[in-house]
């Protein structure tokens, strides 16, 4: 039944919402009694799971963190408290505040619950493939995103060579990203195209590569190193995702295309830039390239001051 007041549109969106939630808690049981045939309520798992992630938490950073009530989370520390399960120390600035911490038997009565844990969402991927697996995390991932939550800095990220539709997806990328950061129109994305298709219809695995960074099978950056007809490397298609920057992923991706290009023996590495790309030219600057000629264009719809770049290896 559509709410009164809500246009259709609206209402529909707000019935898929409303139908996901039920698809998904009864697929991962958060409904039951106990979770994960444990003695203990989401809630409860949910507290124990922050507590084991740090030494010490106090009360207000628990209810900040989870959107508790204040008197229910007291409640559920007392009973915590009074099994056995967590310590409490006064905070050392101020005696108000409690420190709360898991105790040794909080610990081993948390491990089973989130070995459970892990074993059902294992269990629930184990159904999917591999490229079904990472379409659906990267699903959770854009909710998350769009909802508000803060990106998980702590994901490792893998460096690895590209793999078939890699390209394609560094193509899109760079089209979707310049025009939303700058402005520039399709003919960027053609442009990109191009130098992709040259790339792999003329690819040299002896002189040539492209590198992506994934995060959690995520694709977060790339970059690649091309020969040009002459013999000198080129270094192209550097792109780092907006979630991915200010952590040293570009600086890395650099460093790898120049670690490569000593290795196969190329004496002097280029790049094409344009001088409205900041970051990427502190980069260069910062691995030892220098400037060797500007000239001005128009392209992809704005007046641009196009640059070229040399580091002698």
């Amino acid at each position: 039944m559509e709410a009164v007041g809500v246009d259709s549109a609206l209402g529909g969106r707000i019935a898929a919402v409303r139908r996901f939630n039920r698809f998904y808690t009864q697929k991962i049981g958060v409904l039951r009694d106990g979770l994960l045939d444990s003695r203990f309520s989401l809630a409860q798992a949910r507290v124990l799971y922050e507590l084991a992630q740090r030494d010490e938490l106090n009360a207000t950073a628990l209810c900040r963190d989870l959107g508790l009530d204040p008197g229910y989370l007291s409640r559920m520390l007392r009973g915590f408290e009074k099994n056995g399960l967590i310590v409490r120390r006064a905070a050392p600035q101020d005696g108000r505040q409690s420190l709360i911490s898991l105790t040794e038997p909080g610990r081993a009565a948390f491990a089973p619950l989130d070995a459970a844990s892990r074993a059902q969402i294992g269990a629930l991927l184990a159904r999917l493939p591999a490229m079904d697996q990472i379409r659906l995390v990267e699903a959770m991932r854009r909710i998350a995103s769009l909802l508000g939550a803060e990106p998980d800095r702590r994901a490792a990220y893998v460096l690895r060579p590209h793999r078939p539709g890699d390209l394609g997806w560094i193509v899109h990328r760079h089209g979707a990203l310049y025009h939303e950061e700058f402005g520039w129109d399709s003919h960027f994305e053609g442009f990109v195209a191009a130098i992709a298709a040259r790339f792999i219809a003329n690819f040299d695995a002896a002189r040539e590569r492209c590198w992506i960074v994934e995060q959690d099978g995520e694709n977060v950056g790339s970059v690649a190193v091309a020969q040009d007809p002459d013999g000198v490397g080129r270094l192209r298609l550097l792109l780092v995702e907006p979630k991915a920057r200010g952590l040293g992923v570009g600086r890395g991706l650099v460093a790898e295309c120049l670690r490569f290009a000593r290795q196969v023996g190329y004496g002097k590495v280029v790049l094409s830039m344009y001088s409205v790309l900041a970051a990427a030219r502190r980069l260069y600057e910062e691995a030892g390239f220098r400037l060797v000629a500007q000239h001005a264009e128009h392209a992809y719809g704005h007046d641009l001051l196009g640059e070229e770049w040399e580091l002698r290896l």
